[in-house]
């Protein structure tokens, strides 16, 4: 399906925020969003496609409003464009698999990577790790 066909399937199916920021490259407010203090157990995934991108073991507080990880889930989970809006030379940071923009991610992040990945709560849904 080409990216016209998805975003135009996409506008029906998601809120008009999450569709602002996962196909306008749109951000969320610094602090609103619901992912940006939650650390339960689970996975991040794609609010479009459902790909898992990031998980609870890699999530760590940034303080800066923002859910913060300091790797994908695996290398293939995202891919990297460069991105010079706003004045600014950053890497924006898109699922793989749908192209939803998803964030940015910077080199001020923790160990073992080095790497913050700051993305938008309305680009993500939840999976909780399920209990034995």
């Amino acid at each position: 399906m080409n990216q016209d066909k998805i975003k135009e399937k996409y506008k029906k199916e998601l809120t008009q925020d999450q569709y602002n920021i996962c196909f306008l490259k749109g951000t969320e407010k610094p602090g609103s969003g619901k992912y940006n203090k939650h650390f339960k157990k689970g996975v991040y995934k794609c609010v479009v496609c459902g790909q898992e991108l990031f998980s609870s073991d890699t999530k760590f507080d940034s303080k800066t409003g923002w859910p913060s990880f300091f790797e994908p889930v695996n290398k293939k989970a995202v891919e990297y464009k460069k991105d010079s809006s706003l004045g600014l030379e950053r890497t924006e940071v898109v699922c793989s698999n749908c192209k939803a923009h998803l964030g940015h991610v910077f080199d001020d992040g923790p160990e073992p990577s080095g790497k913050r990945f700051c993305i938008n709560s309305l680009a993500l849904n939840f999976k909780k790790e399920p209990f034995f």
